[in-house]
């Protein structure tokens, strides 16, 4: 067994991975996914061997910034109209019918 997934005479055992995922494959689907899986874990060894020392971990390629307004209140004219978009109004709240039961 090697990492995450167990390995056959051919590289990685799509069988077994795919039993892991509850999926049914055909022998064709096998086959075609064998070489893909194989392809996909040949890569990400390429790159265990690239030297990251003295680079920062990310979560993004390039910067990413949130803009931020400033948070004020404001006074909102019309509030007077609102009630009149609901069906019913109690000392300036409005009731709406009851959705769950």
């Amino acid at each position: 067994m090697t990492g995450q997934y167990r390995e056959n005479a051919e590289g990685v055992d799509v069988r077994y991975v795919a039993n892991l995922a509850r999926l049914d494959l055909t022998d064709e689907e096998v086959e075609l996914f064998q070489g893909q899986l194989e392809n996909i874990l040949g890569y990400v060894e390429q790159l265990q061997e690239l030297n990251v020392d003295g680079i920062e971990p990310t979560a993004h390629a390039i910067s990413v910034d949130n803009v931020f307004r400033r948070d004020e209140a404001l006074l909102f004219e019309g509030a007077e109209n609102i009630p009149k978009n609901f069906p019913a109004e109690n000392q300036q709240l409005v009731s709406v019918p009851k959705i769950i039961e």
